[in-house]
């Protein structure tokens, strides 16, 4: 839950790691590109800075550290006149899409999860993709995983955007993690 200021409080049931997450993000993207990390009760949002709130607002899903790292990977995607609108402007169909919408989740969603899966392995956890869709067609996993995969090798090849290279070095630090490499991925059940 959110308080006036935009701080988040957190739930015990919480993952202990969440609020170094929080703190960590802040620190780093907070008064530079006034955006803050913040605990959700419903689906994951992100809310331009409006309507009293002077910073925009990365909400992720009832407390998992996992969505706070998918939420952040799109931001970090996200270009400065995408980071104007809520939800970046993307288009989100919801659990039950059928095939055609499934691929075209994929398709949107190989950057943001290769991004996720470097910070994931950052922060010393184990990465899974996200299909996204229980409740409509059956999603190729493995097709999907392996392409998350690619682009993942290619940014380390090629490298990351620039905010998520700072805050992978920043999760590299904060939880003594080494340094991403291809072999980082071997034994990742993806």
């Amino acid at each position: 839950m959110s308080t006036d200021n935009g701080a988040t409080d957190l739930k015990s049931q919480d993952d202990p790691q969440l609020g170094i997450l929080i703190r960590l993000f802040d620190r780093l993207f907070s008064d530079t590109y006034h955006t803050r990390l913040v605990r959700g009760e419903e689906e994951p949002v992100y809310l331009p800075a409006k309507d009293g709130f002077g910073h925009h607002r990365i909400v992720f899903a009832h407390g998992y550290f996992a969505s706070a790292l998918h939420e952040i990977a799109h931001w970090c995607i996200a270009g400065e006149a995408r980071r104007q609108l809520e939800d970046y402007g993307y288009w989100y169909c919801p659990d039950g899409r059928d095939a055609c919408q499934q691929a075209e989740f994929e398709k949107v969603e190989v950057k943001p999860q290769a991004i996720e899966w470097a910070f994931t392995l950052a922060a010393g956890r184990s990465f899974r993709v996200s299909t996204d869709n229980l409740n409509g067609a059956e999603p190729d996993r493995d097709a999907f995983t392996n392409a998350v995969q690619q682009q993942l090798l290619s940014y380390l090849e090629n490298g990351f955007p620039s905010r998520a290279a700072q805050f992978i070095q920043a999760l590299h630090q904060q939880f003594n993690t080494p340094p991403l490499c291809p072999i980082s991925l071997q034994g990742q059940a993806a």
